[in-house]
């Protein structure tokens, strides 16, 4: 156990299944062929296509003709936000929101998420009637830091009543919580495979029919003109099967998730200065986000890799990053305790053997290190 890897980084990304690497296989050696040729080995690459279209479809109880292929949930979030000119949105969306919407935007409304994480429906009402001309809402299904879980039906039939388009940026909640587009109320998805036990650079922007989706790479035919470009069929196909395997039996893995995560939170709870971000009952499953006073979760995260544990503190997107986590400060954690954060976030495949080596290991690193801080006591 010593000598491997603990993986407790799940939300930034996942391993591959076995089911998805002998999927994918044949479309990177034998069946190689472009989707757009007319011959037979180009053929069976977009029949592939078409398949894993389907699959994505049944996952979320959407047509066919609604799925687009992307390269990235981030490509995903990008192309429903890059023509439009006033957004609301939340204060902790995935930067791939944020970020997009910073330019050539009109004026962007950011809905506060208070100390619990949750966007309040009543705020986004208040939001519509102040400002009419709204073209899109986007609120994420499940945030990726600290996991909670948004009223996202709630949300979407608000936009309904008020004609406005919505969006949710599911890249995080796709296999950790049920998704259906239709009882969501929601216009537009994004997700990604590598999220979910399929490869990276694979993801898929759903938008319902009728929802104006202008070109967003041109160039080609690829993707009903939308978005051109040779499709990546291998990792199309591997989406496909991923998002089969992650939807099968939601509600056994989660349960067998949530008593792992019950003995993490129990026991770092004992531990003196720590506190858990985010409400602890509408998250997700995997998830656990604390903050412990006196430390650096730059050198947490250091320490705990010494002991093959890897985890994170926040976004994989802003690794590198010295400021505090935006979603963090969302909360209004002051920055000294909001750099001292740890994520946990586990998959089907963590075991109690693991938790267990991570219990063991993370109080003693605690103390060595507040130990060391000149800001402790």
């Amino acid at each position: 156990m010593n000598n491997q890897t603990i993986y407790f980084d799940n939300a930034a990304t996942t391993k591959v299944s076995d089911a998805v690497l002998e999927g994918i296989l044949p479309y990177l050696k034998g069946e190689y062929g472009n989707p757009s040729s007319l011959y037979r080995l180009g053929q069976e690459s977009r029949r592939a296509i078409t398949k894993a279209r389907e699959q994505v479809a049944a996952a979320l109880n959407c047509a066919p003709g609604e799925i687009y292929f992307t390269g990235s949930g981030s490509e995903s979030n990008n192309w429903i936000l890059h023509d439009k000119k006033k957004v609301i949105t939340s204060e902790f969306e995935h930067h791939a929101v944020l970020h997009a919407i910073k330019s050539g935007r009109e004026k962007t409304i950011l809905l506060p998420v208070y100390g619990n994480g949750i966007v309040k429906v009543a705020d986004l009402e208040k939001a519509l009637a102040e400002n009419p001309d709204t073209e899109l809402v986007s609120v994420m299904t499940a945030n990726n830091e600290i996991g909670t879980i948004q009223p996202i039906a709630e949300i979407g039939a608000v936009c309904r009543k008020a004609g406005v388009t919505f969006h949710t940026d599911a890249v995080q909640a796709v296999g950790n919580v049920e998704i259906d587009v239709q009882s969501m109320n929601t216009d537009a998805l994004s997700l990604s495979a590598h999220k979910f036990h399929g490869t990276k650079g694979a993801g898929v922007l759903y938008v319902k029919k009728g929802v104006k989706l202008p070109p967003y790479i041109f160039g080609g035919a690829q993707e009903r003109g939308r978005r051109a470009g040779t499709e990546n069929v291998a990792g199309i196909v591997g989406l496909g099967i991923a998002i089969e395997e992650a939807t099968r039996d939601i509600a056994a893995k989660n349960k067998a998730l949530l008593q792992k995560r019950k003995r993490i939170y129990n026991a770092v709870m004992k531990m003196e200065k720590v506190r858990l971000n985010g409400d602890l009952e509408n998250r997700l499953a995997n998830n656990l986000n604390f903050s412990f006073e006196g430390i650096e979760g730059e050198a947490l995260l250091l320490q705990l890799d010494l002991k093959n544990i890897a985890a994170s503190s926040g976004s994989a997107c802003t690794s590198g990053s010295l400021d505090p986590s935006h979603v963090l400060l969302a909360l209004g954690l002051p920055h000294e305790i909001a750099h001292g954060s740890l994520r946990i976030s586990m998959s089907r495949y963590t075991t109690d053997e693991e938790v267990d080596v991570f219990l063991k290991e993370l109080p003693p690193i605690v103390d060595k290190l507040r130990v060391m801080s000149p800001i402790w006591r």
